[in-house]
């Protein structure tokens, strides 16, 4: 059965633009060998951290929105932790009413940008 989930990471912020990518490819790259459907994907960029993570004050941070069997999640986040680009992640499990919400939240901003090329 597939569950909808959600996983943010935080990238080093030493990786280069095409370093990032490439590593954000890498984990797509797991979750559709694993039968996953993205639903959604957003690369939020380079932000300041709230506390310092292995001695750094920024990250790449990148989300991703997807479908996917259970079993799936142990594998993707024992490849996170293998991974020394990666500083943090998490995944969640997104109930009816989170999945409603990201689907209203990109509606309204779909929206927002379809005024403002209007303007």
């Amino acid at each position: 059965m597939l569950h909808h989930y959600e996983t943010v990471f935080i990238m080093t912020p030493v990786l280069s633009e095409d370093q990032m990518m490439d590593t954000v490819t890498k984990f797509k790259k797991i979750l559709t060998d694993n039968g996953t459907e993205i639903v959604h994907e957003n690369n939020w960029g380079l932000r300041k951290l709230a506390y310092p993570i292995q001695k750094k004050n920024t990250g790449f941070y990148y989300l991703i929105e997807y479908k996917a069997p259970g079993e799936l999640i142990n594998k993707l986040e024992l490849e996170f932790k293998r991974d020394e680009r990666i500083m943090r992640f998490l995944t969640v499990v997104l109930d009816k009413h989170a999945i409603a919400y990201n689907e209203k939240k990109r509606k309204n901003a779909s929206a927002k940008k379809e005024e403002a090329q209007v303007a």
